[in-house]
C-alpha cells in the first residue's frame, strides 16, 4: 500500500504543478493582451515610439519584448513574453493589437 501511495501522491503533485503552470500561462496571456492594447492606444495618439515601448512594457510580464511598426494608417504593438515557472520550455505568449492612427482618422485613409 505503501508503494501505491507514493506512486498517486507524485502523480497528483505533477498534475497540481501543470495546472498551476496553466494558470500561470492563462495570467500572462492576458496581462500581454492588455499590454498590447495599452500600447496601441498610445501608438494611435502618435505618442514616441520609447513611450509606447515603455507603456506597454509596464503591463507585461516582466522580461516581455515589445515591438512597434506603423503599417500605412494603423499601427501594431506586438507583446511576447515566457511564461513564469518553466521558463526553460520552448514556449512564448504572444499577443498583437492594432488601432488607426489618429492622425489618419477623418482623412478617408482607412477604416470604415
Amino acid at each position: 500500500m505503501t508503494a501505491e501511495t507514493a506512486v498517486v501522491l507524485s502523480v497528483l503533485v505533477a498534475f497540481t504543478m501543470a495546472l498551476v503552470w496553466g494558470l500561470l500561462v492563462v495570467a500572462a496571456q492576458i496581462q500581454c493582451v492588455d499590454a498590447a492594447r495599452t500600447g496601441a492606444r498610445a501608438a494611435a495618439r502618435q505618442d514616441p515610439a520609447d513611450a509606447v515601448v515603455t507603456v506597454a512594457r509596464d503591463g507585461a510580464p516582466r522580461g516581455a519584448r515589445v515591438s512597434v511598426a506603423r503599417e500605412g494608417d494603423r499601427v501594431r504593438v506586438t507583446v511576447v513574453a515566457r511564461p513564469p515557472v518553466l521558463s526553460g520550455l520552448p514556449f512564448e505568449v504572444r499577443e498583437e493589437a492594432v488601432a488607426l492612427a489618429e492622425d489618419t482618422v477623418g482623412t478617408g485613409g482607412g477604416g470604415p
